[in-house]
C-alpha cells in the first residue's frame, strides 16, 4: 500500500491522544502516564493498512526551545495530515489553547474532527459546550480510550483499506539528514535498472517514488525529506520535525539510513537508526560520498595503535562499528552517486534483508539454541528464585518475533536476553532485521 493518508491526533497534554493511538493500533505503542506531557516525540502507527496515525506531543507554552519545538511538531502534523483529529478531555471546559488548536486545524482546510475523550467519566460535559470551537456537530464524537466506546464510529469516519495494485512491491525508504545525498542516490537507483515501472512526484507528504525491478522483484524506492533538528538547544536526543519522513519509515519494509562519509559521527543519525528499529523495519547503512574517502587523510578517530597501511575507509568502518554497536546485524555499504560505486549492492541487500524478515525458524532448532544458552550461561535470579525458561516458539515475521515460555521470567536480566538474541543470530544471521522477544510466564505445575 503506497501513499497512505496521514491522520494526526492533536490537542493539549493529558487529553488522551496516546491512549487513543494505542487502542486503534491494538498495542501499546505510545507511553501512557498520568503526568502531563509524557509524549515528547511524534509517534506513528499504520492502522489496518489504511492510514498512518500520528500522535503529536501535547501543546505547552514555549518557555524554552524544547517546548517550542513541540508546538512546531503540532504545526508540522497539521500541515502533513489529510485528516486532523482535535482531541479534548470531555470532562473539562475548553480554554483558549483548545480554541487556538481547533482554529489552526480548521484554517488548514483539512478534514477536521473533534474527539471528546474520557466520556466514560461521570462529569463528561454536554456536546453543546464544545460547539463554539467551530467544528460542526456531525464531526464531534464522544469516545473513551479506556472502554472503547465510540471507536467503531470513529473508524467509520477514517480512511478504509483499499485494494492495492501491487502487494508484491518491496518498499525501500531512503532516510537521513538534509544534504546527505538522498536525492542523488534516488536518481541513480531509478536509472540503474532498465525495467522502470513508474515514477511519481510526492505531494503533501514530500515523498518521491520510483518503482524498479531487480532479479524479478519489484522495489518501490521512497526519497524522503531530510530529518532535521528543531533548534540549537536540545533536551535529550534530538527531536524530529519532518513528519512525512517518519510516515515513510512506517510505510517502508526496509530503510536505508544514509550517512555522509564527510560527517559520519552524528547523534541524529543514531537517533534515526533507533526510530527505524523501534518501527520494526529492516535496516541497512549506506555511506554516501565514499569517493571522497579515496583522497582523504586517514582519521584515527579513536586513537588505535598499529594502524599502518589503513585507509580512510577502513577507519570509517571501524568508527561506524563503534557508533552503532547496537546494530551489529545492519550491513554497511560504501557508495558514491558520482561514480556508481556499489549502488547495485543496495538492491542485493534489499533482497537479503527481505528474506531475513520473512524467515521462519524451526521450533526444534530454536529450542536447541535456548537449551544451549541455559547450559552455557544459566540465567541469574534472586536469593530463592531463579527464572526458568522452558521453551521458545516463533509467532510472527516482519520482523521475526519469538516468545519464550517458562517460570519467573520477569526476573530475567536484560543481559541474558541480549545473550539469547546473540545465540540465535549466530545460527541464523537474520541480516538487517531487528528481532523481537516476548516472555510469557506459564502456570507452575
Amino acid at each position: 500500500m503506497s501513499n497512505l493518508p496521514i491522520v494526526a491526533l492533536i490537542g493539549q497534554t493529558n487529553a488522551g491522544k496516546s491512549s487513543i493511538l494505542n487502542r486503534m493500533a491494538k498495542k501499546n505503542i505510545a507511553i501512557v502516564a498520568r503526568e502531563e506531557g509524557t509524549t515528547r516525540d511524534n509517534v506513528v502507527a499504520t492502522i489496518d493498512n489504511a492510514f498512518i496515525l500520528i500522535d503529536t506531543a501535547g501543546l505547552k507554552n514555549p518557555s524554552d526551545d524544547f517546548e517550542a519545538s513541540i508546538q512546531d511538531q503540532i504545526t508540522d502534523a497539521i500541515d502533513a495530515a489529510d485528516i486532523v483529529l482535535v482531541t479534548l478531555d470531555s470532562s473539562k471546559y475548553f480554554d483558549q489553547k483548545d480554541a487556538k488548536i481547533a482554529k489552526d486545524a480548521l484554517k488548514s482546510g483539512k478534514d477536521v474532527y473533534l474527539l471528546l475523550n474520557k466520556c466514560d467519566l461521570a462529569e463528561s460535559l454536554p456536546i453543546e459546550e464544545f460547539r463554539a470551537l467551530g467544528i460542526t456537530p456531525e464531526k464531534m464524537l464522544y469516545l473513551s480510550a479506556t472502554t472503547g466506546q465510540g471507536f467503531n464510529k470513529l473508524r467509520s469516519f477514517l480512511p478504509q483499506k483499499k485494494i492495492a495494485n501491487d502487494e508484491t512491491s518491496l518498499k525501500l525508504a531512503l532516510i537521513g539528514r538534509p544534504n546527505v545525498g538522498k536525492s542523488s542516490l534516488f536518481n541513480v537507483l531509478g536509472k540503474k535498472q532498465q525495467a522502470i515501472v513508474s515514477s511519481r512526484q510526492g505531494t503533501t507528504r514530500d515523498i518521491n517514488r520510483v518503482s524498479v525491478k531487480y532479479k524479478g522483484q519489484k522495489l518501490e524506492i521512497l526519497d524522503t525529506a531530510g530529518l532535521r533538528r528543531p533548534g540549537k538547544r536540545e533536551v535529550g536526543i534530538e527531536k524530529f520535525s519532518a513528519i512525512r519522513s517518519l510516515a515513510a519509515i512506517e510505510e517502508a519494509d526496509i530503510c536505508a539510513l544514509l550517512i555522509d562519509a564527510t560527517e559520519p559521527h552524528s547523534k541524529l543519525d543514531q537517533a534515526l537508526a533507533g526510530q527505524i528499529i523501534e518501527a520494526g523495519k529492516g535496516i541497512m547503512m549506506i555511506v554516501t560520498k565514499a569517493d571522497l574517502l579515496e583522497t582523504a587523510e586517514p582519521t584515527n578517530y579513536f586513537g588505535e595503535e598499529n594502524v599502518a597501511n589503513r585507509t580512510a575507509a577502513d577507519f570509517l568502518l571501524d568508527d561506524l562499528e563503534r557508533d552503532y554497536d547496537f546494530l551489529p546485524y545492519a550491513p554497511v555499504v560504501l557508495t558514491s552517486s558520482e561514480t556508481g560505486q556499489n549502488v547495485t549492492q543496495i538492491f542485493e541487500l534489499a533482497l537479503q534483508i527481505n528474506k531475513s524478515r520473512h524467515q521462519e525458524l524451526k521450533t526444534s532448532e530454536l529450542n536447541a539454541i535456548l537449551n544451549d544458552a541455559i547450559v552455557s550461561h544459566p540465567p541469574a535470579g534472586l536469593k530463592n528464585t531463579r527464572p526458568k525458561p522452558k521453551y521458545i516458539v516463533q509467532t510472527d515475521t516482519c520482523p521475526p518475533w519469538f516468545v519464550v515460555h517458562g517460570h519467573d521470567l520477569k526476573l530475567l536480566h536484560w543481559s541474558w536476553k541480549r545473550f539469547l538474541e546473540r545465540k540465535i543470530r549466530e545460527e541464523y544471521p537474520l541480516i538487517g532485521t531487528p528481532i523481537e522477544f516476548s516472555y510469557h510466564d506459564d502456570k507452575k505445575d
